[in-house]
């Protein structure tokens, strides 16, 4: 008698096999927005010191995000200088578990699974149900943002965010991706949201497509920084 495995269950081999490592890496597909006050772009020394929110100062999350959003920023030309910055540069990042677009309401053995996080190191579980074993797909969304301020006058002259949902990633290496994405096209990017893919692992590389239409921005807390695992 030909039975069927659970749709769940093959998504999250799937899923895994993806991870696994493949010779063509991830493509990691970003919605990203833009504003720019930069009509002239950046000044021949662009340095910048990171600025925190009065809830994020001290906190060890927040200093672990910075970290992952500095390659991205001196990609883009700024280079760092708490002792005298002429920009302020202030990054949060949002990665929350929701209901996998997958998961079948329908189906008696649907739940949640076993899944535990702490900081950036994530753990996971498996659990039976039923007659077969089941494996339940973790799905997060995940959201990074930066914002620029003039030192000086306090003007932001440079606003980005870049979301993007799907499986477990690492959050060290899909953190940066995003950050590399929300600061493509600085300092004059296109008007309007786009899609951003960035490739993680294989050869890198990244490529941007008019987006038909936005994602929700939701505004990142800056207290869930770095506080549950990434997707897609």
């Amino acid at each position: 008698m030909l039975r069927c495995w659970p749709r769940s269950l093959s998504l999250a081999v799937l899923a895994a096999l993806l991870l696994a490592g493949c010779a063509s890496g991830y493509l990691l597909d970003n919605r990203v927005q833009s504003f720019s006050g930069l009509p002239s772009g950046l000044p021949a020394h662009p340095t910048y010191t990171f600025e925190r929110l009065p809830s994020q100062a001290n906190q060890p999350a927040q200093a672990q995000l910075e970290a992952l959003a500095d390659p991205a920023l001196f990609a883009a030309g700024f280079r760092r200088d708490d002792a005298s910055p002429r920009y302020t540069v202030q990054v949060t990042g949002r990665v929350q578990r929701v209901i996998s677009p997958w998961a079948d309401p329908w189906d008696p053995w649907w739940g949640w699974g076993g899944f535990g996080y702490h900081g950036l190191h994530p753990g996971l579980g498996y659990g039976w149900a039923g007659p077969f074993p089941r494996m339940e797909q973790a799905w997060f969304e995940r959201e990074v943002g930066i914002l620029v301020r003039e030192k000086a006058s306090g003007r932001v002259v440079y606003e980005t965010r870049a979301s993007s949902d799907g499986p477990w990633l690492d959050p060290s290496v899909v953190l940066p991706a995003m950050f590399q994405a929300a600061l493509q096209g600085f300092p004059n990017p296109p008007p309007g949201p786009r899609r951003v893919d960035i490739q993680i692992g294989g050869q890198a590389q990244a490529a941007a497509a008019p987006a038909a239409s936005a994602a929700p921005q939701a505004s990142p807390s800056a207290g869930s920084a770095p506080a549950a695992p990434p997707a897609r």
